[in-house]
């Protein structure tokens, strides 16, 4: 007891706190060999008892705008920074909030950033992902992860369902609905042209789960808007279109070789090939250097004896 008694000290204070007389060496070196699980559960108690503490842990852990940034993509091509910041705005206090624009046309990118004041006010948002604005459902994640985030999973190709056959009068709000039926939909928009916004005949539908995706595939009524629609998963779409670009399959064919050479896969006899002549050594160069190009190249070179050069008709 006299030991602790000496390691603590109560003061009188406002709060009636005591105050530890370990140094902060000495406690680096009590919580360095401890895992991150107990460090976390450690200082979730200590916030939970002291106020103090807790927004001590607030403050650090959103001192990092990493952790504080939004991707949002999937947005409607007239949608504003002022409507982005608006429809999030619920979440908590927005630091910073914009729509990306192309340099060079003006026009949005289809996707934005939100920077909230706040950690936490993130982690709210990232409760609900999924968010209608403008009549098409945009999906956010942290920005540090870019497009890895909450749809690129590995079944991702099993939920994601392309949409086609749409008449021009059916809205993305009217594909969320209809389809809607059979699960939760994580994002889903009817395909817009950039430059005349209207709709270009298809769409597509991601849900959270497979079964909800298999069970709009299954459902034989396809009927959305006056028209028979199709339903199908898009990477197997996509996959027969890349499909029908490739090339036909090249078929390897024996070529026939001239007589005197030697056939592939067959060693070679050593033997002269039939009607060819192998011409005889060539008398060697001397080796004086010249000092100026030969004044008779013709007579220099009928020097050199050439064999003579047997051939059949």
């Amino acid at each position: 007891m006299e030991d602790v008694k000496k390691r603590k000290i109560e003061e009188a204070s406002g709060n009636g706190e005591e105050i530890s007389t370990y140094s902060e060496d000495h406690l680096r070196s009590l919580l360095d060999p401890l895992a991150k699980p107990q460090l976390v559960d450690l200082l979730a108690k200590l916030g939970c008892q002291y106020p103090s503490i807790a927004e001590e842990i607030k403050g650090v852990a959103s001192a990092d705008p990493v952790h504080r940034k939004l991707f949002v993509r999937g947005l409607a091509w007239n949608t504003s920074s002022d409507t982005l910041r608006a429809a999030f705005s619920e979440h908590g206090e927005i630091e910073e909030g914009a729509v990306i624009y192309d340099k060079a046309s003006g026009k949005s990118r289809g996707y934005g950033f939100i920077t909230y004041k706040y950690m936490e006010s993130t982690q709210h948002a990232l409760r609900a992902p999924s968010k209608l604005i403008d009549g098409r459902l945009a999906v956010c994640n942290l920005a540090c992860e870019g497009l890895s985030g909450t749809s690129a999973t590995l079944d991702l190709t099993q939920r994601k369902l392309y949409i086609g056959g749409l008449s021009p009068n059916v809205t993305s709000e009217m594909l969320l609905h209809f389809f809607g039926r059979h699960g939760d939909i994580e994002e889903g928009s009817v395909a817009y042209d950039k430059d005349t916004n209207e709709s270009r005949g298809f769409g597509f539908v991601t849900y959270r789960t497979v079964e909800a995706a298999k069970k709009a595939i299954d459902d034989p009524q396809k009927t959305l808007g006056g028209r028979n629609i199709i339903v199908k998963l898009a990477d197997s779409h996509k996959g027969r279109t890349v499909q029908a670009q490739l090339p036909p399959a090249m078929v390897p064919m024996a070529l026939p070789l001239a007589a005197g050479y030697p056939q592939p896969g067959k060693a070679h006899a050593g033997a002269t090939p039939v009607g060819y002549g192998y011409p005889q050594t060539v008398a060697a160069y001397p080796d004086s250097s010249y000092p100026s190009p030969p004044t008779a190249p013709y007579q220099a070179q009928s020097q050199i004896p050439y064999p003579y050069y047997i051939g059949k008709q």
